[in-house]
This record gives structure tokens, C-alpha cells and sequence, in this order.
């Protein structure tokens, strides 16, 4: 029961952490029709931003956050205007700027904090809780109704706003859209500020629980894109279910066996899974 227990909680806490960084990179692929590489590095400047803030610079913990999620959140407007909007349409050259993008990013970090040990950041919420039979911290509790948080605003706004609405329309039609009067530029923007914003977010929530070096973004963005196949490209809710399924499954292997066999296993289930249903588990855009 104390196993089960765990696995439940670490399971949760994981499928959350995977899942702000995959809702972001699949609204990101979906509206803009890039794949951006570069999204695993916006998720390691958000855990650099607090690192730096909140353990170097004493500031208070959730403020600390939210200059992350603001600070990364620009930089990918920056992105998108400076670089990916050049090459808009060429799927190809996005490719290959993202890619660039990641190893001037992971370069830019080492040479300005350096890379050798990685950066302590001492959890913001000390002590544990007695959860379904077993013990777990705080800080790693505090990821999941933040994560829920989150991903309840974005809902909240791409279905009740009006440049929500947009933003949907842009992702499943973008001539359809563009003739209705809806900004390619302006919506491009907006889908890689809220990606960016939450990419930053989920760095920053797991500074404190995870290893903090200019390559964690490696870690992470494989699994991340495993999940937006499966899920559909470009289509939030499967990109959430998605989430929650690997996040278990990655918890699960990695109990028993260890990380690299559950990273291998998620492969092989991305390949049968769209061996048999190609358009992912919800289809490619946003309904």
C-alpha cells in the first residue's frame, strides 16, 4: 500500500511537470506549426531565474516564480519575432533556428553561471504530509494544484476570451482564420508568450526538486514531445491525457527499473500508438 501510495503521488506530481511544459510546446506547434526544440531550454532559464532569485538573491519563493514565468515568458516573444517569424511557413528552417537556439542557450547559461556542480535551491516549503498511506514533502505536493492552477487558466482563457477563441481558430485553420480577420503575427505571439510562460513555470516550480545544470532541458523535452504525438499535435486536452499517462508510466519504470528503460519504453509505445492511429489520440488541432 505504501508503494501504491507513492506511486500515485510521484505520479501526479510528474504527469503535472510534464504537462505544463506539453501544453505549451503543443499550442506552440499548433498555432506557429513549428517544432521548437528550443522549449526544454525556456523550462531550464525558468529554473535558472529562480536559482538565482530566490537562492542567491533571498527573494521570497512564489515571487520569485512569477518574475521567472514573466522574465521567460518575454523571451520567447523575443524568439518569436526575432527569429521564427523570419521563417514562418519554412517547417525546415524553424527546425534547424530551434536547434541553434538550444545550444546557444545551454552555452549563454554556462558561460555566465558556469557548468560545473549543479545549483542548490533549498525547498521554499520544508517539512512532509502523510498522503495515501505514505510521506511526501511540500514542495513536491505544491506542483499539482499549481500545475491544475495553471492549466485551468489557459482553459479558462482559450475558451471563454475572445483572443482565446482566436488562438483555437489560428491552430486548427490558419486561412480560415487569417480571412475572418484573425492576426497570424498577433496569435504567433501569443501562443509562444503562454508556451514560453509555461514552460518557465514548470523550471520554477521544480528548481527546488530537481537537478538544476544548462542541460536538464535534454530531460525533459524528448518525453514532451512524445506526449504532444501522442496526444494529437496541437491539441491541448489529448496533450493533458497524454500527460497524465506517461507521467505514471515514467514513475511506474522508473521505480522498478530506472529512468533510461522508461524513456526507451515510451518510445516504443509512441511508435505502436501511432502505428495504429496516426492522428494521435484526440486528432492534430484543437476542437
Amino acid at each position: 500500500m505504501e508503494f501504491i501510495g507513492q506511486t500515485i503521488v510521484n505520479g501526479l506530481v510528474t504527469s503535472s511537470f510534464y504537462a505544463l511544459i506539453a501544453v505549451g510546446l503543443s499550442l506552440v506547434f499548433g498555432v506557429m506549426n513549428i517544432v521548437n526544440f528550443a522549449h526544454g531550454e525556456l523550462y531550464m532559464l525558468g529554473a535558472y531565474m529562480v536559482w538565482f532569485l530566490y537562492a542567491v538573491g533571498n527573494m521570497p519563493f512564489f515571487a520569485a516564480v512569477g518574475v521567472a514565468i514573466v522574465v521567460v515568458a518575454l523571451l520567447g516573444i523575443l524568439l518569436e519575432r526575432g527569429i521564427f517569424r523570419p521563417v514562418r511557413g519554412n517547417m525546415l528552417s524553424a527546425l534547424i533556428i530551434s536547434v541553434g537556439m538550444v545550444f546557444i542557450l545551454q552555452v549563454s547559461v554556462g558561460q555566465i553561471w558556469g557548468v560545473g556542480k549543479m545549483k542548490p535551491v533549498p525547498a521554499a516549503l520544508p517539512g512532509v504530509i502523510n498522503l495515501l498511506g505514505t510521506s511526501t514533502s511540500w514542495q513536491r505536493l505544491i506542483v499539482i494544484p499549481v500545475a491544475i492552477l495553471l492549466l485551468g487558466g489557459l482553459w479558462v482563457f482559450l475558451n471563454r476570451s475572445r483572443l482565446g477563441r482566436g488562438l483555437r481558430a489560428a491552430a486548427q485553420d490558419s486561412e480560415a482564420a487569417l480571412l475572418q480577420g484573425i492576426s497570424p503575427n498577433r496569435s504567433a505571439a501569443i501562443a509562444m508568450l503562454i508556451g514560453s510562460a509555461m514552460a518557465g513555470a514548470a523550471g520554477a516550480l521544480m528548481s527546488p526538486i530537481m537537478s538544476v545544470y544548462p542541460y536538464m532541458g535534454h530531460m525533459v523535452i524528448w518525453t514532451c514531445f512524445v506526449i504532444i504525438i501522442v496526444g494529437g499535435a496541437g491539441n491541448i486536452k489529448g496533450t493533458i491525457l497524454a500527460a497524465l499517462f506517461f507521467g505514471f508510466l515514467h514513475t511506474i519504470i522508473t521505480t522498478l527499473l530506472d529512468s533510461t528503460i522508461a524513456l526507451i519504453v515510451s518510445s516504443l509505445f509512441m511508435l505502436i500508438f501511432l502505428a495504429i492511429k496516426p492522428q494521435g489520440l484526440l486528432g492534430y488541432a484543437e476542437r
